[in-house]
């Protein structure tokens, strides 16, 4: 059967499922910005780019920005149909920047598949929870519910749709909910595994192994949507305790979720101006954004791998450190409780408990007498229900299969 993928960054969440159909014999395509860059491993075409629009006001700035995109993208499938005959039998592409809202108008024939990343939500996830950086208030509230128009828009389009965790599927109403199938995007877990020859050089041109007191953060984004500011109020006392520990960070100094600090340019900036004199510099190393082989080593060699988060998305991050068998120091928080079980495949800490923070990553660096067993279980977790292979892939691949004709 054809089958059209649609994401604005192309391959994606598809990355593994796409060339997957097509070495099964399906005629498969990518429909993708004509501004990304990233290299695809199916055939891809492009649809025009949204020029930058000045928006007033903020309610409704949110759905004209991608009830927009959804148009050009509509255009794009049109110029598929109309120019080159084209028709698919299934569509899946991400809800989350409206490129889905009118597919159904160009091809209405075609069953249409959403990845249903996350429903905002304006209590009990991400609104409200951290009151130092984002208080509770009524306009953030209202925002939030005016933010959500073009994802429950495309989930009711949408003759189905995907999340990858069940707290993810859980953040839209039942109503919505019904339509959803929770399949994780899965885990190379023949890839990302424990690696005793692993070795990471730092900027200065130290190598740190496995065995080496390394601490590990990892985020797209420096930011406190996961607990960036936390982890770094935690250092002082952390690297008093452990004289001979390294510290590694990675991760770009811009957002990716919520929003910049308003006294300074990052909150890489922010939390080092606040810390002065307190951080032994010398042993912190803030990597930015690295390659992927570079990322894995990183983990391979960490003693611990400290994972905090808002409750919002789920990063692979934390699905990989498990399956590299990490020692995990986690936040306690909704969407890590569905994979992390405190003492059973890592460590739980509250979000906000400061000293519980500082405890656990000096006791893991210190040597957890529990570490090997919890690492242990941890990458046992990721190969019980997010192999890549051997259980995400395949069922990824049936869902797909049961729309077509």
């Amino acid at each position: 059967m054809k089958i059209l993928f649609v994401h604005q960054n192309f391959p994606a969440q598809f990355l593994h499922l796409a060339p997957a159909l097509a070495a099964r014999g399906h005629d498969v395509m990518g429909l993708t910005d004509e501004k990304n860059p990233r290299p695809s491993p199916v055939r891809v075409v492009r649809y025009k780019a949204p020029e930058d629009m000045k928006l007033p006001g903020i309610l409704g700035r949110t759905y004209s920005e991608h009830a927009e995109r959804g148009w050009l993208t509509a255009r794009g499938c049109r110029a598929l149909r109309d120019r080159h005959d084209y028709t698919p039998h299934v569509i899946f592409g991400h809800s989350g920047w409206g490129e889905t809202l009118f597919l159904h108008e160009i091809w209405p024939q075609a069953k249409l598949l959403v990845y249903a990343e996350l429903l905002y939500r304006t209590r009990g996830h991400d609104v409200g929870f951290d009151p130092e950086i984002n208080p509770d208030s009524d306009e953030g509230r209202v925002a939030t519910i005016a933010r959500s128009a073009h994802l429950i828009q495309g989930l009711v389009q949408a003759d189905a749709g995907l999340a990858p965790t069940r707290y993810q599927a859980e953040s839209f109403p039942p109503e919505l909910r019904q339509k959803l199938t929770v399949i994780h995007d899965g885990i190379d877990t023949d890839k990302v595994c424990p690696n005793p020859a692993a070795a990471f050089t730092l900027p200065d041109g130290r190598v740190l192994r496995p065995g080496d007191e390394v601490l590990t953060y990892v985020s797209r984004s420096l930011e406190p949507y996961r607990g960036f500011h936390r982890f770094m109020r935690a250092l002082p006392a952390v690297m008093r305790a452990r004289p001979d520990a390294q510290v590694v960070l990675v991760g770009g100094d811009g957002v990716s979720y919520g929003s910049p600090p308003r006294d300074a340019a990052g909150w890489k900036e922010k939390m080092l101006a606040e810390l002065e004199g307190q951080l032994d510099l010398s042993r912190i190393h803030f990597m930015g954004r690295v390659p992927y082989p570079q990322y894995l080593a990183l983990l391979q060699v960490a003693k611990v791998h400290c994972y905090l988060t808002y409750p919002f998305v789920l990063s692979w991050s934390l699905t990989e450190a498990m399956s590299a068998g990490c020692h995990i120091v986690a936040s306690d928080t909704e969407p890590v409780r569905e994979l992390v079980r405190d003492g059973e495949n890592g460590r739980l800490v509250p979000f906000f408990d400061q000293p519980a923070l500082e405890a656990a990553l000096v006791k893991g660096l210190a040597g957890d007498p529990e570490a090997a067993r919890l690492k242990a279980a941890a990458r046992q977790t990721i190969l019980d229900g997010y192999d890549l292979k051997r259980h995400s892939l395949p069922r990824l691949i049936d869902w797909v299969e049961s729309f077509g004709p």
